[in-house]
């Protein structure tokens, strides 16, 4: 069973030779992100035959350049779209507690009470907090997996917060939401299930030309082309869904994530939630994250103009996230603390007015005159219902006959009710590789080929060999970059990709 959900470049080929003799499918899917993938897992799920092809690499897109939050809709509450706000907290739930429950874990947010924050803000922090409770029960989510917002004292606060302001602090406002350990490895995991139920993922595949019932794909690598023809063609490009259907207009928005050492705020057990002032519902986050970093986000910023690869801050969101921060913090932080940083492009549907951050992440499923399916807008925490939605609409427009969805209860890879789960016992792995594979831990140290598979790929890494290696031989990385950009977050900081760039190259050469 596990070979099944077995990505790399052997299984990559082999499937693209076979592509080549019956070239006929039921639904092909263009974009490998968080949507893309999540419509391959649902298809394949109900028993239909599936392509998936990206042009780069899993989760190359604004999948990895989230603030790994599985938000509960609160912020969509505020603004009165019930909807969407109820739908968040039933997704975050499902993820928690069913699909992806080692992936998602609970996290603190502490609003801290300073002189700043006058008692009409503090009230309204503590009715929204209040309104998220009452969401996360109409979801279903126990307060067990998600504990009650409350209000906590000034020792607390200081002890999950070192670095917070203490000049007139009374206390805090805690709220928890839910916390990928990180969105692109969310991504790979369900690749990886889609594959175990059958699907062809393939990368490094682009599709040039796409009508509804036919796609010409080029291999990135090679340079050779095939055209598949499939009952059904969905695009889930996100931002560069234009390139696919011209029709379609989108209003990207960036949002903008520093990084630091969590040193630099005293290593934190919550994340510090500063209210941007004039502003209803909106926050920064400094957020606590895996490799003894934290992000700091997020800006919500006009991005016209063409879509680059690979977003990039502009120093004026650089200072409004350390402006903003700083209100909050006993010693402030300068440009000389900032470890890295990264930006995302918010794939949102133009309205032509408001700004940005006003605009709905509702989604929408859209059909070209050639017949192509694309689905745009949306966002990460609902993925699942998103992919659902999608392939509903192209299977009733093409009365295609499928079995129910059923990815509401599908344990993903990882996952201790997958098939693939082999923990037992967490006593001899290290914590790091347990909080990214789940279950699948074992597998992951078990199945490694290369000479001191526990050590870690540098001094201060906390990533393992056998980690690297299962990159390739398990979950698809074909680059160094694939390796330290997507399957780990190693090169979101320039020293680090530094140390560990050897080892990358050293375990990608060894598998081929």
């Amino acid at each position: 069973m596990s070979d099944l959900t077995a990505l790399n470049a052997a299984r990559r080929s082999a499937d693209l030779t076979d592509l080549g003799v019956d070239s006929r499918v039921d639904v092909v899917v263009i974009g490998g992100g968080i949507t893309g993938t999540g419509i391959a897992l649902d298809a394949a799920s109900r028993g239909l035959s599936v392509l998936l092809v990206e042009k780069h690499d899993l989760a190359f897109g604004t999948s990895r350049w989230s603030s790994k939050l599985v938000h509960g809709g609160l912020r969509y509450l505020a603004t009165g779209n019930v909807g969407i706000a109820r739908r968040s907290a039933v997704e975050r739930g499902i993820l928690m507690t069913r699909t992806a429950p080692h992936l998602v874990h609970a996290m603190p947010q502490l609003v801290p009470l300073l002189p700043s924050m006058g008692r009409g803000q503090r009230a309204l922090v503590r009715t929204g907090f209040v309104a998220g409770d009452v969401l996360r029960v109409l979801a279903g989510t126990r307060s067990t997996v998600l504990p009650r917002s409350r209000r906590i004292d000034s020792a607390q606060a200081v002890a999950m917060v070192p670095t917070v302001r203490r000049d007139g602090l009374d206390g805090g406002l805690l709220a928890y939401d839910g916390q990928l350990i990180d969105d692109a490895r969310l991504v790979v995991a369900v690749a990886r299930t889609a594959a175990q139920h059958g699907a062809r993922i393939l990368t490094r595949v682009s599709a040039v030309e796409a009508t509804g019932s036919s796609v010409r794909l080029v291999d990135e690598l090679t340079g050779e082309s095939l055209t598949v023809t499939a009952r059904a063609v969905i695009n889930a490009t996100g931002v560069w869904a234009g390139e696919v259907d011209s029709s379609i207009k989108l209003r990207p928005s960036r949002g903008t994530h520093l990084v630091f050492d969590a040193a630099a705020f005293g290593n934190p057990t919550a994340a510090l939630t500063i209210p941007i002032p004039g502003e209803i519902n909106r926050f920064v986050f400094a957020m606590p994250e895996q490799l003894g970093r934290v992000y700091l986000g997020l800006t919500d910023e006009d991005a016209p103009g063409p879509i680059p690869d690979v977003p990039e801050p502009t120093p004026a969101e650089i200072s409004f996230l350390l402006d903003t921060v700083n209100t909050a913090l006993g010693t402030a932080l300068g440009t000389e603390d900032v470890r890295g940083a990264y930006a995302g492009l918010r794939p949102l549907i133009d309205t032509g007015t408001g700004r940005t951050s006003d605009l709905s992440r509702e989604h929408a499923v859209i059909e070209s005159d050639s017949g192509v399916f694309s689905i745009v807008g949306g966002k990460l925490t609902e993925y699942r219902y998103m992919a659902e939605d999608a392939l509903d609409r192209a299977l009733a427009a093409r009365s295609i006959t499928a079995q129910p969805c059923r990815t509401r209860n599908l344990p993903l890879v990882g996952a201790a009710a997958n098939p693939v789960a082999t923990l037992r016992t967490t006593s001899e792995l290290p914590g790091s590789l347990v909080a990214r594979y789940g279950a699948e831990s074992p597998n992951v140290i078990a199945s490694a080929r290369c000479h001191r598979p526990t050590d870690p790929v540098a001094d201060g890494i906390d990533v393992t060999r056998a980690e690297f290696e299962f990159a390739v031989t398990h979950e698809g990385a074909l680059t160094v970059q694939d390796i330290l950009d997507r399957r780990t977050r190693i090169g979101l900081v320039d020293a680090d990709r530094e140390l560990a760039v050897g080892v990358a190259e050293e375990l990608l050469a060894a598998t081929r």
